[in-house]
C-alpha cells in the first residue's frame, strides 16, 4: 500500500466525504489507514485525547479509519477570526494570530517541513495514508508557498486525484482547466478523475467522460451519484441535507430548533444530532424574526465572542432572545454561546474589547485567559449515565448565581429555562440529548414525544458504511488500489493553447 491525494476542483467538491470513504472502505478491507490533511481552514475542530485541537473532518475520518485522531493527522489548522485574521495552530497547538497576507506570503512555507514530517510519521506506523487538499490546486496565485496541495504532493511525491461537482455544472472545464494552469511537474501527480454528485443516466455522461480522457490523458476512476445524507462532519459549510426533520414525530407534534448563524459560528455540529431526532426541525437563523416561534433558541459557540455579541445587537436578536426566555421558552448557550448570555465578557486577548456587558440572562462572567482550554471531559450522572464533551476556549466562566446545568457543569437560571455550557458535543451523549428535548417540549408546551431508540453513534457509523459502499460500487477500486501501491503508468502534460497575438 501506499499514500493517495485527495484534491478538488473547487471548495466542497467532495474531498472530505471522498477521503472519509476511501478510509471506511480500506479499514473495511482490513487495511491499517490513517487520514492526513496538511493544512486545514475551518472553525469547526476537534480536540484528540492528547490534548491537541484539529479539524473536526479529520477526526470524522480517523473515526472512518477505526483510529484515534491525532495532532499529526492535521498538522496545521488556521481558524478565522475576521475577513483577513485567523489563529494558527501547529500540531495541535495555538502559536498566534496571523492576517492573511502575512501568512500566505511569510508563514505558510515554512511550515512545509511540519507537514512532511508529520503525514511521513503517519506514513511510517501506517499501511495506507489518505491524504486531503484543500480549496484547489488550481489556485496558481498561492502555488510558491502552498504545502497543502501540489507544494504537499510534489514534497512527499504522493499520487492525487481530483474530484469535482458536477451537480454545480461546468466539471469538464474545471477538471481540464485545473490541470491546464499547473506546472507540468505538478500535473504529473494527478492520476486521474472523480465525478462527483451526478444524477441521471450515466450512458449520457459517458461520451464526456471519454472526451476527458482523450483530451487529458487520464482515466476517469468513477462517477459518484447523488446521494443526499451522506456528509461527515463538515469543515465550515453547513450540512443543509442533514438539517431536516430525522422523520416522522414520535408523538403528535414537533419541535423547533433556531440556531442563530453567527458570523464567525463554531462547531456547529454540536446540532447535528438534534437533527437526527424524529420530529425535530433545525433551522439556521440570522434574523430576530426567525426566532418568534422557535420552541429552543441555540446560541452556538463563535471564535469571536465579542464581535458575534455585536452583531446578535446590531440585529435586534439579543431582544428576540430576551422575549423567548422571559415567557419561559428554552434557550441554550454553547461555549462562546453560553459567554454571551452572561452578565458581562473581559476580553483583552481575543479581541482586545476589554469588559463589554452581556445579555444577562444567566449569572456568570467571563474573562478571556491567553492560553487557550483544549479538553475532553465526562461527567457520570445521578442515573449511572456517563456524559462526554470537549471543550476550546480562552474564555474562563465564573458562575455566581443559579444552578449548574448538569452534575457540577454549565450553568441553570432560577427559571430552569435558560441554560449554558463550555462543553461540545454534549447533544451527542443520547440518554442526555433525550432528556432535554423532553425538558423543552414541556417548557414549550407541546405534545412531543422524544424517539426512544435514536443512535447518533451508530447514524455516524451508517453513514460511513455507505460512503464506503459507495467507493466500492462506484469507484474502479483497481486503479486506487494501483496508485496507492505506486504502480499508475505515466500521464502526460497538458499546455494551455496561446493563439498568437492579432496583427495591428
Amino acid at each position: 500500500m501506499g499514500s493517495l491525494l485527495v484534491l478538488g476542483t473547487t471548495s466542497d467538491a467532495g474531498k472530505s466525504v471522498l477521503a472519509a470513504g476511501l478510509c471506511r472502505w480500506l479499514a473495511r478491507r482490513g487495511v491499517r489507514v490513517a487520514p492526513f490533511k496538511a493544512q486545514n481552514m475551518s472553525l469547526n475542530s476537534y480536540v484528540t485525547r492528547a490534548g491537541a485541537e484539529i479539524g473536526r473532518a479529520q477526526a470524522a475520518q480517523a473515526r472512518a479509519c477505526g483510529i484515534e485522531p491525532e495532532a499529526v493527522m492535521n498538522p496545521v489548522l488556521l481558524k478565522p477570526g475576521s475577513e483577513t485574521g485567523s489563529q494558527l495552530i501547529v500540531l495541535g497547538q495555538a502559536v498566534g494570530e496571523h492576517e492573511a497576507r502575512q501568512y500566505w506570503s511569510d508563514v505558510q512555507s515554512g511550515l512545509l517541513t511540519v507537514v512532511t514530517d508529520s503525514y511521513r510519521d503517519l506514513a511510517s506506523r501506517f499501511e495506507a495514508v489518505i491524504c486531503e487538499g484543500a480549496g484547489s490546486p488550481a489556485e496558481i496565485n498561492l502555488r510558491e508557498s502552498d504545502i497543502v496541495n501540489m507544494g504537499f504532493a510534489r514534497a512527499a511525491s504522493v499520487p492525487a486525484v481530483l474530484i469535482g461537482d458536477i451537480d454545480r455544472g461546468g466539471v469538464f472545464a474545471s477538471f481540464v482547466g485545473t490541470l491546464a494552469v499547473l506546472d507540468p511537474a505538478d500535473q504529473r501527480l494527478i492520476a486521474g478523475f472523480v465525478v462527483n454528485k451526478f444524477r441521471g443516466d450515466k450512458r449520457l455522461l459517458q461520451p464526456g467522460l471519454e472526451m476527458l480522457e482523450a483530451i487529458t490523458g487520464r482515466p476517469v476512476a468513477g462517477v459518484l451519484p447523488y446521494v443526499s445524507d451522506i456528509g461527515v462532519d463538515a469543515e465550515d459549510a453547513i450540512d443543509w441535507a442533514l438539517l431536516r426533520s430525522g422523520g416522522p414525530p414520535a408523538g403528535p407534534d414537533v419541535l423547533r430548533v433556531a440556531v442563530v448563524a453567527l458570523p464567525r459560528m463554531s462547531n456547529h455540529t454540536d446540532v447535528d444530532a438534534l437533527a437526527v431526532e424524529p420530529g425535530v426541525v433545525v433551522r439556521f437563523a440570522r434574523h430576530a424574526a426567525e426566532l418568534h416561534d422557535a420552541d429552543l433558541i441555540i446560541v452556538p459557540g463563535t471564535r469571536a465572542t465579542v464581535a458575534d455579541l455585536g452583531w446578535l445587537r446590531e440585529r435586534g436578536i439579543d431582544a428576540a432572545i430576551a422575549r423567548h426566555a422571559t415567557a419561559g421558552r428554552p434557550v441554550l448557550g454553547i461555549c462562546g454561546g453560553y459567554q454571551m448570555l452572561g452578565r458581562d465578557i473581559d476580553d483583552p486577548v481575543e479581541s482586545g474589547a476589554g469588559r463589554v456587558p452581556g445579555l444577562g440572562l444567566l449569572p456568570v462572567r467571563t474573562a478571556f485567559a491567553p492560553r487557550k482550554t483544549l479538553a475532553r471531559p465526562s461527567r457520570t450522572l445521578p442515573d449511572g449515565s456517563v456524559v462526554h464533551g470537549y471543550e476550546i476556549h480562552h474564555g474562563l466562566v465564573t458562575r455566581d448565581g443559579g444552578q449548574p446545568f448538569f452534575a457540577d457543569i454549565g450553568c441553570r437560571d432560577d427559571t430552569g429555562a435558560v441554560t449554558g455550557t463550555l462543553w461540545h458535543g454534549l447533544l451527542e451523549n443520547d440518554a442526555f440529548r433525550r432528556g432535554y428535548l423532553t425538558e423543552v417540549a414541556r417548557r414549550a408546551g407541546r405534545s412531543f414525544t422524544v424517539a426512544p431508540d435514536t443512535d447518533f453513534d451508530a447514524t455516524r457509523e451508517a453513514r460511513l458504511d455507505r460512503l464506503a459502499d459507495l467507493v466500492a460500487e462506484h469507484l474502479d477500486t483497481g486503479l486506487i488500489d494501483r496508485l496507492l501501491a505506486g504502480r499508475a503508468g505515466p500521464v502526460p502534460v497538458l499546455r494551455l493553447a496561446r493563439e498568437p497575438a492579432a496583427a495591428g
